[in-house]
């Protein structure tokens, strides 16, 4: 209906014009002036074929609003200067000039110079009407090219913004920390090959490993930074990217007593984004075995990876009983997924990380933390689509339960560009 009414009240306006002017009799003025205002219909196509179509209504049965209209369309959609101005000379003429011709009268200087000023002022102002328009509308196609162009120098500058960013960064992680774990695996390799103890030298060769993976890691991520568009997309396909098959090793690195109950076999999502779900996955557990390291030595550990059928809220999840236990329907469901895993495809993973109270006789390290673990790992479950809790169990202990859905969320390089 919006569409319709700039193109059917024009026509309206000139019908009614017409037979107020000439009435209802069908004769010539009528005809005439009908037809005119027919015209209007594909004023917007044919704008200067209309224009000239509305000249003998004017002329013949002295109506005003099918040429006038006629004329605003042509200045709005065809503005050339010559086309202009011969066509308000040809209305000027068809309004000044009487019909029959025969009814002019030269002599009459008072009443032809009237007619002939009305005639000037009734072309030029649709004329004029027609370009204000047209400016208009060029003036708001400029401002939203303008418009257009300051966002996207505002997303280069944030990009360069960034990459400098980026820059600084990787230089600050290959200075400081590079120089230090390059450090912690010469020491280590020292004392692997100086010492006796054959639980020294195990211990020695285990922190050798890590500090190597981590500065493969650190390589690789001061790649990412530093690159930029298609080369920082080549540098994470290069990174090394853990899934559910290096949890054991991880467990077996951390020097906590561990119970691993694993429920779904690494890489059998068969689905799209299971890689991304793993990994998630594995980057919980990892964050979860620092913490308990850090403020629950000693403490007995559990860790369950388990299919779901449907990824659920906290508030859905069985909850927890009284005593910190996982209620019976959550691990069932887990169980009855993981036996039948082979009959039906899980929808995402649930991971738990769960921890008694901490050996009082244990001595607690001094290591270093942000308190930006817990938040890394719930923006990165949001990312996924998923869900996060961690709180402390009545036990004394603590739980971090995620549950990951398959194929939902963001990939793995806009988790990057979104950290």
């Amino acid at each position: 209906m919006r569409k319709a009414a700039p193109l059917v009240v024009p026509v309206l306006l000139a019908i009614a014009d017409a037979m107020l002017v000439n009435g209802v009799e069908l004769d010539l003025e009528v005809g005439v002036s009908m037809a005119a205002a027919a015209a209007l219909l594909v004023r917007r196509r044919f704008p200067l074929l209309v224009f000239l179509f509305t000249l003998p209504g004017l002329y013949i049965g002295y109506i005003w609003f099918a040429p006038m209209i006629a004329l605003y369309t042509l200045a709005a959609l065809r503005p050339g200067r010559a086309r202009l101005v011969g066509c308000a000379l040809l209305l000027i003429a068809a309004h000044f000039f009487p019909y029959p011709i025969s009814d002019f009268e030269l002599t009459d200087y008072r009443e032809n110079t009237l007619v002939l000023i009305d005639a000037s002022v009734t072309s030029a102002a649709p004329i004029a009407l027609g370009l204000l328009m047209r400016t208009r509308r060029e003036l708001a196609s400029r401002v939203e090219d303008l418009t257009r162009s300051l966002r996207r120098e505002d997303r280069l500058l944030a990009d360069r913004v960034k990459t400098t960013e980026r820059a600084r960064l990787a230089r600050e992680m290959h200075d400081v920390v590079a120089h230090q774990v390059s450090l912690i695996s010469l020491q280590a390799g020292a004392v692997q090959v100086s010492t006796e103890d054959a639980e020294a030298r195990a211990g020695a060769r285990t922190i050798r490993e890590l500090s190597v993976r981590t500065l493969e890691e650190l390589r690789h991520m001061v790649g990412v930074l530093r690159a930029d568009g298609g080369e920082a997309a080549e540098a994470r396909d290069l990174a090394p990217q853990p899934d559910l098959e290096e949890l054991p090793r991880l467990i077996e690195m951390s020097a906590l007593d561990v119970t691993y109950e694993r429920g779904v076999v690494a890489g059998a999502g068969g689905v799209s984004g299971a890689k991304t779900v793993e990994r998630a996955a594995f980057r919980t557990v990892q964050e979860a075995l620092t913490n308990i390291r850090k403020h629950a030595p000693g403490a007995r550990v559990r860790v369950r990876v388990d299919p779901v059928d449907a990824v659920r809220g906290p508030a859905a999840d069985g909850a927890e009983a009284a005593d910190g236990t996982q209620a019976a329907d959550g691990a069932g469901a887990a169980d009855r997924a993981a036996a039948d895993g082979g009959g039906r495809t899980a929808h995402g993973l649930r991971v738990e990380i769960r921890n008694g109270p901490p050996d009082a006789t244990a001595t607690v390290p001094a290591l270093p933390g942000g308190g930006h673990g817990l938040v890394g790992l719930r923006e990165r479950a949001q990312i996924l689509g998923g869900t996060l809790e961690a709180r402390r169990t009545s036990d004394g202990g603590f739980v971090v339960r995620a549950e990951f859905p398959y194929g939902t969320g963001r990939s793995e390089a806009e988790q990057s560009e979104a950290r």
